[in-house]
Protein backbone atom coordinates (compact mmCIF):
# COMPACT_ATOMS: atom_id res chain seq x y z
CA UNK A 1 0.00 0.00 0.00
CA UNK A 2 1.37 3.61 -1.13
CA UNK A 3 0.29 5.69 1.91
CA UNK A 4 2.27 2.83 4.08
CA UNK A 5 5.55 3.72 2.31
CA UNK A 6 8.61 5.49 4.51
CA UNK A 7 10.32 7.98 3.44
CA UNK A 8 14.17 7.95 3.39
CA UNK A 9 15.38 11.40 4.77
CA UNK A 10 19.07 10.24 4.67
CA UNK A 11 21.57 7.40 3.44
CA UNK A 12 24.82 6.85 3.72
CA UNK A 13 27.86 4.39 4.17
CA UNK A 14 26.62 3.96 8.15
CA UNK A 15 23.12 4.82 8.75
CA UNK A 16 19.54 5.62 7.17
CA UNK A 17 16.78 7.87 8.94
CA UNK A 18 13.69 6.68 7.96
CA UNK A 19 10.10 8.34 8.61
CA UNK A 20 7.43 6.21 9.21
CA UNK A 21 3.60 6.68 8.72
CA UNK A 22 1.36 5.60 11.26
CA UNK A 23 -0.18 2.16 10.78
CA UNK A 24 2.62 0.28 9.52
CA UNK A 25 4.40 -2.52 11.89
CA UNK A 26 8.02 -1.63 12.64
CA UNK A 27 9.78 -5.45 12.39
CA UNK A 28 7.14 -8.00 10.98
CA UNK A 29 4.81 -9.70 13.88
CA UNK A 30 2.62 -13.19 14.36
CA UNK A 31 0.07 -13.72 11.24
CA UNK A 32 0.71 -13.74 7.21
CA UNK A 33 -1.34 -10.94 7.46
CA UNK A 34 1.30 -8.90 9.45
CA UNK A 35 4.52 -9.03 7.16
CA UNK A 36 4.17 -6.11 5.75
CA UNK A 37 6.47 -3.90 8.02
CA UNK A 38 8.78 -0.57 7.68
CA UNK A 39 12.40 -3.26 7.62
CA UNK A 40 10.97 -4.97 4.96
CA UNK A 41 10.27 -1.91 2.87
CA UNK A 42 13.48 -0.43 3.56
CA UNK A 43 15.56 -3.77 3.04
CA UNK A 44 14.10 -3.92 -0.28
CA UNK A 45 16.16 -0.89 -0.92
CA UNK A 46 18.75 -1.16 0.92
CA UNK A 47 19.80 -5.08 2.09
CA UNK A 48 22.14 -4.33 4.58
CA UNK A 49 19.41 -2.31 6.59
CA UNK A 50 19.47 -3.02 10.73
CA UNK A 51 16.53 -1.35 13.02
CA UNK A 52 18.22 0.20 15.63
CA UNK A 53 15.35 0.96 17.37
CA UNK A 54 11.14 0.80 17.35
CA UNK A 55 7.85 3.00 16.97
CA UNK A 56 4.81 1.17 17.49
CA UNK A 57 2.19 0.93 14.54
CA UNK A 58 0.06 3.52 15.66
CA UNK A 59 2.72 5.93 15.91
CA UNK A 60 4.00 8.26 13.11
CA UNK A 61 7.72 9.61 12.45
CA UNK A 62 11.48 9.18 12.97
CA UNK A 63 13.65 5.93 13.16
CA UNK A 64 16.76 5.34 12.47
CA UNK A 65 18.55 2.50 11.05
CA UNK A 66 22.28 1.05 11.01
CA UNK A 67 24.28 -0.44 7.97
CA UNK A 68 26.38 -3.15 10.04
CA UNK A 69 26.51 -5.14 12.89
CA UNK A 70 29.09 -2.74 14.11
CA UNK A 71 27.48 0.50 13.47
CA UNK A 72 24.22 -0.88 15.04
CA UNK A 73 26.24 -1.93 18.01
CA UNK A 74 27.63 1.77 18.46
CA UNK A 75 24.03 3.46 18.34
CA UNK A 76 22.52 0.46 20.30
CA UNK A 77 25.45 1.76 22.88
CA UNK A 78 24.47 5.65 22.49
CA UNK A 79 21.07 4.66 23.05
CA UNK A 80 21.93 2.64 26.56
CA UNK A 81 23.84 5.66 27.51
CA UNK A 82 20.70 7.97 26.67
CA UNK A 83 23.09 10.65 24.46
CA UNK A 84 20.04 10.26 21.28
CA UNK A 85 17.82 12.95 22.39
CA UNK A 86 14.47 11.80 21.01
CA UNK A 87 12.10 14.44 20.30
CA UNK A 88 7.86 13.71 20.07
CA UNK A 89 4.36 15.62 19.77
CA UNK A 90 0.98 14.44 20.82
CA UNK A 91 -2.29 16.16 20.89
CA UNK A 92 -3.77 14.81 24.12
CA UNK A 93 -7.27 15.32 25.58
CA UNK A 94 -8.07 17.99 27.96
CA UNK A 95 -5.69 20.63 29.58
CA UNK A 96 -2.62 20.12 30.94
CA UNK A 97 -2.26 22.68 34.19
CA UNK A 98 1.63 22.88 34.17
CA UNK A 99 3.28 24.32 31.26
CA UNK A 100 5.93 21.48 31.41
CA UNK A 101 7.43 19.35 33.90
CA UNK A 102 8.21 15.77 34.47
CA UNK A 103 6.77 11.95 34.21
CA UNK A 104 8.54 9.79 36.75
CA UNK A 105 6.30 6.67 37.18
CA UNK A 106 7.47 2.95 37.06
CA UNK A 107 5.84 0.81 33.96
CA UNK A 108 5.61 -2.87 33.65
CA UNK A 109 3.27 -5.30 32.02
CA UNK A 110 -0.13 -5.43 32.07
CA UNK A 111 -0.19 -9.08 32.20
CA UNK A 112 -4.07 -9.41 32.59
CA UNK A 113 -3.97 -7.20 28.87
CA UNK A 114 -1.35 -7.82 27.10
CA UNK A 115 -0.05 -6.06 24.97
CA UNK A 116 -1.40 -3.03 27.64
CA UNK A 117 1.59 -1.51 29.79
CA UNK A 118 0.62 0.15 33.10
CA UNK A 119 2.05 2.19 36.38
CA UNK A 120 3.23 -0.23 38.06
CA UNK A 121 5.04 1.00 41.50
CA UNK A 122 6.24 -2.40 42.64
CA UNK A 123 8.10 -4.40 39.80
CA UNK A 124 7.96 -1.82 37.03
CA UNK A 125 10.87 -0.07 35.71
CA UNK A 126 11.90 3.43 36.06
CA UNK A 127 10.25 5.66 33.47
CA UNK A 128 10.81 9.31 32.97
CA UNK A 129 9.63 11.42 30.24
CA UNK A 130 9.65 15.35 30.07
CA UNK A 131 7.33 17.31 28.61
CA UNK A 132 6.57 21.18 27.72
CA UNK A 133 2.77 22.34 26.75
CA UNK A 134 3.21 24.15 23.12
CA UNK A 135 -0.75 24.91 23.01
CA UNK A 136 -4.10 24.75 24.86
CA UNK A 137 -7.28 24.88 22.18
CA UNK A 138 -11.28 24.11 22.75
CA UNK A 139 -13.22 23.77 26.36
CA UNK A 140 -15.50 21.13 27.93
CA UNK A 141 -15.40 17.80 25.95
CA UNK A 142 -13.40 19.12 22.92
CA UNK A 143 -10.72 20.27 25.04
CA UNK A 144 -6.92 19.62 23.76
CA UNK A 145 -3.28 20.26 24.56
CA UNK A 146 -0.36 20.30 21.88
CA UNK A 147 2.68 18.70 23.84
CA UNK A 148 6.24 18.06 22.88
CA UNK A 149 7.65 15.04 24.72
CA UNK A 150 11.01 13.94 25.59
CA UNK A 151 11.85 10.28 26.78
CA UNK A 152 14.46 9.51 29.13
CA UNK A 153 13.96 6.07 29.25
CA UNK A 154 12.99 4.36 26.69
CA UNK A 155 9.93 1.95 27.98
CA UNK A 156 7.34 -0.14 25.89
CA UNK A 157 4.18 2.47 25.37
CA UNK A 158 5.68 5.13 27.68
CA UNK A 159 4.60 8.41 26.96
CA UNK A 160 1.37 6.74 25.95
CA UNK A 161 1.09 5.54 29.26
CA UNK A 162 2.48 8.38 31.29
CA UNK A 163 0.05 10.74 29.53
CA UNK A 164 -2.77 8.77 30.07
CA UNK A 165 -1.87 8.41 33.67
CA UNK A 166 -1.98 11.54 34.68
CA UNK A 167 -5.38 12.09 32.73
CA UNK A 168 -4.83 13.14 29.55
CA UNK A 169 -4.62 10.40 26.90
CA UNK A 170 -2.90 10.31 23.42
CA UNK A 171 -6.08 11.59 20.98
CA UNK A 172 -7.01 8.37 19.06
CA UNK A 173 -5.14 5.50 20.91
CA UNK A 174 -6.61 2.66 20.54
CA UNK A 175 -5.22 0.85 23.36
CA UNK A 176 -4.99 3.87 26.51
CA UNK A 177 -7.97 6.35 25.33
CA UNK A 178 -11.23 6.36 25.76
CA UNK A 179 -13.33 3.74 23.47
CA UNK A 180 -14.91 6.94 21.54
CA UNK A 181 -11.37 8.78 20.61
CA UNK A 182 -10.29 6.13 18.86
CA UNK A 183 -13.86 6.07 17.12
CA UNK A 184 -13.39 9.70 16.12
CA UNK A 185 -9.89 9.84 15.46
CA UNK A 186 -8.30 8.33 12.09
CA UNK A 187 -5.20 7.92 13.86
CA UNK A 188 -3.35 8.25 17.11
CA UNK A 189 -1.90 11.88 16.88
CA UNK A 190 1.79 10.61 18.39
CA UNK A 191 4.36 11.90 16.01
CA UNK A 192 8.71 11.32 16.51
CA UNK A 193 9.54 14.76 15.09
CA UNK A 194 12.91 14.77 15.88
CA UNK A 195 16.16 13.03 16.48
CA UNK A 196 20.03 13.97 17.17
CA UNK A 197 23.34 12.02 18.17
CA UNK A 198 26.22 11.94 17.38
CA UNK A 199 27.33 10.15 14.06
CA UNK A 200 29.15 6.61 14.95
CA UNK A 201 32.03 7.43 11.94
CA UNK A 202 31.82 10.94 11.29
CA UNK A 203 32.24 11.71 15.38
CA UNK A 204 30.01 14.72 14.84
CA UNK A 205 26.58 16.08 15.89
CA UNK A 206 23.76 15.19 13.51
CA UNK A 207 19.82 15.96 13.91
CA UNK A 208 17.02 15.12 11.98
CA UNK A 209 13.26 16.80 11.94
CA UNK A 210 9.84 15.64 10.65
CA UNK A 211 6.96 17.90 10.32
CA UNK A 212 4.32 16.79 12.77
CA UNK A 213 1.31 15.19 10.06
CA UNK A 214 -1.59 16.59 12.78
Amino acid sequence: MAHLSPVILFVDDALIVADKPAGLLSVPARGEDRQDCLIARVQALHDDALLVHRLDMATSGLILLARSAEMLRRMNLAFEQRIVGKRYVALVHGHIAQDAGEIDLPLGSDEANRPRQCVDPLRGRRALTRYRVLERSGTGPDALSRVELKPVTGRSHQLRVHLMSIGHAILGDPLYAPPDSAQRYARMHLHAAGIAFIHPCKQVPVSFESAVPF
